[in-house]
């Protein structure tokens, strides 16, 4: 089956890790995909691919706001609004299909992939020669221990 977002290079930033942390939400975004598009969904593994994304992405978007607040990002604030703004509306998305009263439908999951599209190929592009300039590594010289734990828990 063909993916609903294939991982390509233009999805790349440049630094190994952040483009790691991207292709996982991808990856939940097409488990959610998959599951929402059966002639039955099941809710139970709905709301179990929902969950792993809204808690992947709050650590994802730690991650990236850590790195902007070590580096001195200038365009902090402006990021951070960002993934807020997308925060707070998929932990919404998450209680409404809780509490029954919005499924979770295609129209989301074509906003998620267009979101995560412009805001990886728009936004998060804007940091990587920032970073880099500042002496960030684009390959990893050693895993991190956040990143073997990741490998572990998302490499299924």
């Amino acid at each position: 089956m063909k993916e609903f977002i294939p991982w390509a290079d233009e999805l790349s930033v440049g630094i190994e890790e952040i483009d790691e942390q991207h292709k996982i939400l991808v990856k939940l975004i097409n488990k959610l995909y998959d599951e929402t598009i059966k002639a039955q969904p099941n809710t139970a593994v709905v709301d179990g691919i929902l969950n792993e994304l809204v808690q992947y992405t709050i650590i994802h978007f730690s991650l990236e706001e850590s790195l902007f607040r070590i580096f001195d990002f200038p365009y902090y604030d402006a990021h951070k609004k960002q993934h807020e703004d997308l925060k707070n509306e998929v932990i919404a998305i998450q209680a409404k299909f809780r509490a029954g009263e919005k499924p979770i439908n295609l129209e989301l999951i074509h906003f998620l992939r267009k979101w995560l599209r412009e805001h990886i190929m728009g936004t998060d592009k804007k940091y990587t020669s920032f970073f880099l300039e500042k002496g960030l590594k684009g390959t990893w010289t050693k895993r991190s221990w956040i990143g073997k734990i990741w490998d572990s828990v998302y490499s299924k």
